[in-house]
């Protein structure tokens, strides 16, 4: 692993990295300890009791955060021409249909960060599994990108509408803001996706759910979050 800089170990200085802290501290830290040039992501990790190797254990959804990302979210509608002009209308990057599957099948860089596909394209999409499920874009209904009201699909997306899963080791990666962002924003888009998270719990998971949660910016270090506050946090969602 590479040694970490100047500004990063002046940033663990000031903290516990052992101690989980209340919510809204933890936001505020995470915020105090950015220092780089550019606004970075702020990404939350919670840590799952689940068995990711089991399919009906697996976490995965859609949730809108109200404040957004504050990421320009770049999307691409795999569909006929007939709703070409309502997905270019509701901010859609890229609409395409057959030609387009080719061409990302030809080697197209996949400049988008969502993709969502009407019903009748799913034969043809499937066709790029191997390029696009590596990377989480592949749509898939269970995520809201299988659609046939694609204008509304990709309006919820630009606005703020993510999608999270987790991975091989039962962990959720998922961005809450930007650490620009004021901590009254960050807490309310982690309260948001905490509910969420909550409701999708698998039937099938015993014991502790969150194990633990932790926020952290780009560059930045990680901090811990006491699990009864975030859950506190949660309930506050209606």
């Amino acid at each position: 692993m590479a040694p970490h800089g100047k500004k990063y170990n002046e940033a663990t200085a000031g903290y516990d990295k052992q101690n989980p802290y209340p919510a809204s501290e933890a936001l505020e830290l995470v915020k105090t300890m950015s220092s780089a040039k550019f606004d970075e992501t702020v990404e939350a990790v919670f840590g799952l009791g689940i068995d990711p190797k089991s399919a009906d254990q697996l976490v995965r959804g859609t949730v809108s955060l109200p404040h957004g990302t504050g990421k320009d979210v770049r999307v691409v509608v795999f569909a006929n021409a007939d709703r070409e002009k309502e997905a270019e209308e509701a901010g859609a990057s890229l609409v395409g249909g057959k030609e387009l599957v080719e061409e990302i099948q030809g080697g197209r860089e996949l400049d988008f960060d969502v993709a969502i596909a009407t019903p009748d394209m799913m034969a043809e999409v499937g066709k790029l599994g191997r390029v696009l499920g590596p990377r989480g874009l592949m749509p898939n209904p269970k995520a809201g990108t299988v659609t046939k009201d694609v204008g509304k699909a990709v309006a919820e997306f630009k606005a703020g509408r993510i999608e999270y899963r987790n991975d091989k080791y039962g962990n959720v990666h998922v961005p809450v803001g930007r650490v620009s962002f004021g901590v009254d924003m960050l807490s309310d888009n982690m309260a948001t996706l905490t509910a969420e998270i909550i409701r999708s719990k698998p039937s099938g998971a015993k014991g502790r759910y969150f194990k633990q949660v932790s926020i952290s910016s780009t560059m930045g270090p990680g901090v811990k979050i006491d699990v009864g506050s975030i859950e506190e946090l949660a309930e506050t969602v209606s």
